[in-house]
């Protein structure tokens, strides 16, 4: 018998800690229930109160895919112009059915921070899609099963055409002008500047026999008596390079150039050596023209 009592009070000491952990309905503002279509997002509304005292969740609803129709993306907590906290949900519709369907926003359950204190539940609540189209066209006029796909405008081309004929137009002008101008360039230095002038003879001669021509050597001979203003010899050159201080690099080579040239007019035996006449041509014009510009 007392065995009894015992097992009776304590049954009795565990009933209001029970009661406790039961859920409490929760006071929600639900959205519409019909009306959605792909897209729309539903609001809905939960008062943060739960046996007449604050309600704290000890976490909010994870922001998730809450199955196949709806996607949870956001949860906040506000206080209203009463002072009453509300849990406010969002939920987005992300699939579109064929047809008019019947879908539900997820039962929610929120855990009391405090500990031992009731949890708070939240019902399932149901709502409709629409699908976006009818499943089956009307038939009718340009309501067809399947439509072609609709073609851009086109944009204007003819100015772009004509901007694009005007710009090859001034591109070639100035390619032909710049052609026109470079040969012109060449002929008046092969006219005027010394170097220039044998250069030009030389080319007329056989790449092979030029530098065993006579008439070759006399040419570079005459141009260099011209940049001079006298007639040269290797005893002279030092006027050469006062007249022509640009030609100084090449002292060397014009001292060669004269030693083989007295080897060539005046010795006994002529010099065995080749000189490349030509390469010394092309050298002084280069130098000749660079000094010009």
């Amino acid at each position: 018998m007392i065995a009894r009592w015992v097992i009776v009070i304590a049954l009795m000491a565990l009933l209001p800690h029970a009661f406790a952990q039961q859920s409490a309905v929760a006071t929600t503002e639900q959205p519409r229930s019909f009306g959605y279509v792909l897209g729309d997002v539903m609001t809905q509304r939960v008062l943060l109160r739960a046996g007449g005292r604050p309600f704290e969740p000890s976490a909010l609803p994870p922001l998730e895919r809450t199955g196949a129709w709806l996607t949870r993306r956001a949860a906040a907590i506000e206080t209203d112009g009463a002072g009453n906290r509300w849990l406010v949900l969002e939920y987005q519709v992300i699939n579109a059915p064929q047809t008019l369907t019947a879908i539900a926003l997820p039962a929610v359950t929120l855990i009391n921070s405090a500990s031992g204190g009731a949890a708070l539940s939240v019902a399932a609540w149901p709502v409709s899609v629409a699908p976006l189209t009818p499943r089956s066209a009307f038939a009718q006029g340009a309501l067809q099963p399947l439509q072609p796909d609709r073609q851009p405008s086109l944009l204007p081309t003819a100015p772009l055409q004509r901007r694009l004929t005007v710009s090859l137009a001034a591109l070639a002008f100035v390619a032909f002008a710049w052609l026109g101008w470079w040969l012109w360039r060449n002929r008046l230095d092969a006219c005027q500047m010394p170097f220039a002038r044998a250069w030009h003879v030389l080319k007329r001669f056989d790449p092979a026999q030029v530098d065993h021509d006579s008439d070759a050597w006399r040419q570079v001979h005459r141009a260099l008596n011209d940049v001079a203003g006298q007639a040269l010899h290797p005893g002279t050159l030092d006027a050469l390079f006062v007249r022509a201080p640009y030609l100084e690099p090449m002292r060397a080579q014009l001292e060669r150039f004269y030693a083989h040239s007295g080897e060539r007019f005046y010795a006994l035996a002529p010099a065995r050596e080749r000189y490349r006449l030509l390469d010394l041509c092309r050298d002084l014009r280069r130098l000749e023209r660079r000094h010009r510009r």
